[in-house]
């Protein structure tokens, strides 16, 4: 019979192989995390990317570090096919693999599902990581002391892009047009209350235009943009969408120049598909793409060389989704090892003492540095009241065979933004009979 440590840097075999055999055992003395992933349908192949840097970078600590502070890591992916009742199933399934841990944190890249999840999870008391999306009135931890939208909320997102695309314009907006085409979901109706606000201030008008799941038909869509005739499309899209927009830009005659996507609509996945119908295109971004980053390197060197990479397209590897993966674990393995920093080096995180290491990260840029990881993505420091912990986002273009970034890193309006999210939390908590309260441990 294997070993857990030979289980633990086995090969997956594909990029689509859930697990390595046996990682599910969830030993005690191992810090279990559970995988709610999806590596095919329609955003499979966007999974395909995050999901293999996040799965790569748990590996690597183990056979570099032997874990974090001797506590070893496993984990068991569960396939949600970016489905709200499979992310719900998942979730079920594996908080029951650990009774300590209950799956340490979890990241379902998919606001639907972490929507479903934000109560279950409290409840639970397993925190729910959403590093670059979700709720973003989730970032007032005292009404949701288990949620962590991370990094950068939508709303702050939106607002950067508006700052960036104003910066263009000689520092405004006013009087310009502006185009939301989104993906007609919780995630693309996140940042709404956002752009309203910022319309209202900045004296621009904006035009919403939804696209239904999963968004590989848009004729319609963009009729109504070439009639338009807006300064700006701003994009927020996923999977197919993305490609099939920047066809679609290309065919009507609308300027991709133009055009700027969330983070999630800007990604290898989407430009190179589309072929020269991307070049231009730019998008926002919270981390960098490339092998220089040495953390990045260093994977490829320890992994993919001996053959222990859990992509099975290694070209993949360093891709802006791929680093994004990476970047996700770097949060949730820093979380672990601040946690033990207060409840004990070298033992096994539950998931109560999880959310106090999300709660009390601080991420510098020394430490990332160290990591191996400077310039990988901003810096994150996080508290009760603000469970975000950066706010900034990068621009980015593509030139045709690449991301090159044009900005350096951008802040949203906090003084806009945060009062947003504030009132709405206060709505929330109220609904729920929640009195706010920061959590002490």
């Amino acid at each position: 019979m294997k070993t857990i440590r030979q289980i633990l840097l086995a090969t997956v075999a594909t990029a689509t192989l859930l697990v390595p055999p046996g990682a599910a055992l969830a030993q005690a003395n191992e810090q279990f995390i559970g995988i709610t992933s999806y590596r095919v349908g329609p955003y499979g192949a966007n999974g395909q990317s995050f999901y293999g840097g996040y799965v790569d970078y748990l590996n690597y600590l183990n056979i570099k570090e032997g874990g974090i502070n001797g506590v070893k890591l496993s984990w068991e992916e569960c396939e949600t096919e970016y489905n709200n009742a499979k992310g719900v199933e998942c979730y079920e399934r594996l908080k029951g693999k650990n009774t300590v841990t209950k799956g340490t944190a979890y990241n379902t890249m998919a606001t639907g599902i972490s929507y479903a999840l934000i109560d279950k999870s409290a409840e639970d008391k397993v925190p729910l990581m959403m590093v670059g999306y979700g709720r973003t009135d989730a970032v007032d931890g005292s009404v949701f002391p288990y949620a962590f939208p991370l990094v950068t909320t939508y709303q702050m997102q939106m607002s950067a892009i508006v700052k960036y695309l104003g910066s263009r314009n000689g520092g405004t907006l006013a009087g310009k047009k502006i185009v939301y085409l989104y993906h007609d979901s919780a995630y693309g109706k996140e940042p709404i209350g956002a752009i309203n606000a910022e319309a209202a201030l900045g004296k621009f008008s904006v035009v919403q235009i939804p696209v239904a799941h999963p968004g590989n038909e848009q004729g319609a869509q963009w009729l109504r943009i070439r009639q338009e005739n807006p300064d700006y499309v701003i994009f927020w899209g996923w999977g197919v969408m993305n490609q099939t927009a920047l066809k679609a830009a290309q065919k009507v005659g609308f300027p991709r120049e133009k055009m700027i996507g969330s983070w999630w609509a800007g990604s290898e996945e989407d430009t190179v598909p589309a072929g020269d119908a991307a070049k231009g295109y730019m998008s926002a971004t919270w981390n960098v793409t490339g092998t220089g980053v040495p953390l990045i390197a260093d994977i490829q060197k320890v992994l993919y060389s001996t053959g222990k990479g859990n992509m099975q397209d290694k070209s993949k590897v360093g891709t802006i989704l791929y680093n994004r993966g990476v970047s996700v674990a770097i949060a949730t393995a820093e979380a672990i090892r601040t946690a033990q920093a207060k409840y004990g080096k070298g033992k096994v995180i539950s998931g109560e003492q999880m959310r106090w290491g999300l709660e009390n990260l601080d991420i510098n840029n020394a430490r990332l540095t160290q990591l191996g990881a400077g310039g990988l993505l901003p810096e994150i420091k996080t508290s009760c009241e603000n469970h975000e912990g950066s706010g900034k986002v990068k621009i980015q273009q593509w030139d045709g065979t690449k991301w090159v970034l044009i900005s350096d890193w951008i802040e949203g309006n906090k003084q806009l933004i945060h009062p947003l999210f504030k009132a709405n939390a206060a709505n929330y908590a109220k609904e729920k009979s929640i009195k706010p309260a920061c959590m002490k441990s």
